[in-house]
């Protein structure tokens, strides 16, 4: 059979440029396509970076679902479907709350994690036998397929170096899809992500998982066999990894450039209201000391708009950030994704105020905050990124270790402060070779 998979086109937010279009490639539907492609012809087409042909009659197209790309999605299965095409729809949105889909929407929900679903799509499909709902149900770690890189167009993407060592996370805040029980943690056997790794043919590497170090003895063992690899990487983890000094260590010994950590709000009454059990805000500022005592940078997530918070904290966090000397920030409005206990909670109280799913990006306020109005939480929510990336605080949030402000001035210059700029350079020279610059750069200087 002929299968086409679709990333429908992200909605960017407002201090994102076309950067964040080509940020990496979309590792779930390159997962499909290496389940499949030893059987079928099986074709990518992702709209944040190229057009979507619609002309040359698919018998089977696979959608990639999130919350805020679920209208557009919509709309691409009504084309396809015009044209005598089946349309899945899967992804993390579908295995969150595929009760919330129009009914008429597509052809096939897959629920669930791709490896134990689509080979069943595509055999129903073939026999006459196709059902509504495929289900996956838990999925050991040796199960989980490699994604077909060599399908990548790497001229087109700033990271194509991207690995997952696990799905999921042991946490279950309020917010977060991980809250809905269709997701579970599993780790990948270490063998095979190692294998994954020499596939990329680089020595820089993203792990992409929801938490690095959801299993401390899995990261560890997995750490100590990467280190003559010789590798320089990044991943997000949850803070109470700094609490463990042997995995801080192994950490920098192995390679960590740089760790994304969820801080979500410096006030411990808004941490506590949406069940991030993990997080101790009186402990922030010492976990912080630690991994940058390690010559690590730390990318910390804000989440504004929880129910602790005031007008004022917008510019409490800015001064926290600076203070403590946040190498990049990524902040978000509170978002209440259809599925997770947070909405259940909000709908509950009558607190949402638009269903239109197109703006839950987490840029847009569609609850009843609260501890001020829906305006007050829009406007400081851009405020914050305007004050953390002025160029008074790149310069006073510039790290205290040398080898790592290189690193740091290109993503707070290049990326954030004057990321138009550098978008342009890219469709110039190519997203791999500005990437390609960026590591030699930060290697060397």
């Amino acid at each position: 059979m002929y299968i086409k998979l679709v990333q429908p086109r992200m909605i960017k937010r407002p201090m994102d440029t076309d950067l964040k279009l080509h940020m990496a490639p979309p590792l779930g539907l390159l997962t499909i396509a290496g389940i499949l492609r030893g059987k079928h012809r099986v074709v990518l087409e992702n709209e944040n970076i190229e057009r979507i042909c619609y002309d040359d009659k698919p018998d089977i197209v696979g959608i990639s679902v999130t919350v805020d790309s679920l209208p557009r999605a919509v709309k691409i299965a009504k084309r396809f479907r015009e044209r005598g095409a089946i349309v899945v729809a899967g992804g993390i949105h579908i295995s969150t709350a595929y009760e919330t889909v129009p009914e008429d929407a597509f052809d096939v929900l897959c629920v669930g994690a791709a490896e134990g679903t689509w080979d069943r799509i595509v055999s129903d499909a073939e026999n006459g036998t196709l059902k509504k709902l495929y289900y996956c149900g838990r999925l050991s770690g040796g199960e989980i397929v490699s994604p077909a890189y060599d399908m990548i167009d790497r001229s087109k993407y700033l990271y194509t170096s991207v690995i997952h060592t696990s799905r999921g996370c042991p946490f279950r805040c309020d917010f977060c899809y991980n809250s809905a029980d269709a997701h579970q943690f599993v780790n990948r056997p270490v063998p095979d992500v190692i294998r994954e790794i020499k596939m990329t043919s680089s020595r820089h590497i993203m792990f992409i998982d929801d938490n690095f170090a959801g299993n401390p003895k899995w990261t560890k063992e997995f750490l100590k066999a990467i280190m003559p690899m010789k590798l320089k990487w990044q991943a997000a983890v949850s803070i109470n990894a700094a609490k463990d000094p042997e995995l801080l260590d192994l950490m920098r010994r192995s390679g960590c450039q740089s760790l994304f950590i969820g801080f979500e709000s410096i006030n411990n009454e808004s941490v506590k209201n949406v069940h991030k059990v993990q997080n101790s805000t009186k402990e922030y500022e010492k976990a912080i000391r630690e991994i940058h005592r390690r010559g690590i940078m730390i990318n910390g997530s804000f989440v504004f708009g929880l129910d602790g918070d005031t007008a004022e904290t917008f510019d409490a966090t800015v001064k926290w950030i600076v203070k403590n000397r946040i190498e990049t920030v990524t902040s978000h409005i509170l978002t209440p994704y259809p599925g997770t206990a947070l909405y259940d909670r909000m709908s509950s109280e009558g607190r949402i105020t638009s269903h239109d799913l197109s703006k839950y990006n987490t840029a847009n306020v569609v609850f009843r905050p609260l501890g001020m109005s829906a305006e007050e939480l829009y406007n400081g929510y851009l405020k914050v990124y305007r004050d953390v990336y002025s160029l008074k605080n790149i310069y006073r949030r510039l790290p205290r270790t040398r080898s790592q402000r290189v690193p740091y001035l290109l993503f707070n210059l290049l990326y954030r402060k004057y990321g138009r700029f550098t978008d342009g350079v890219c469709k110039f020279i190519t997203y791999q070779r500005m990437g390609r610059i960026g590591e030699v750069l930060a290697k060397y200087m």
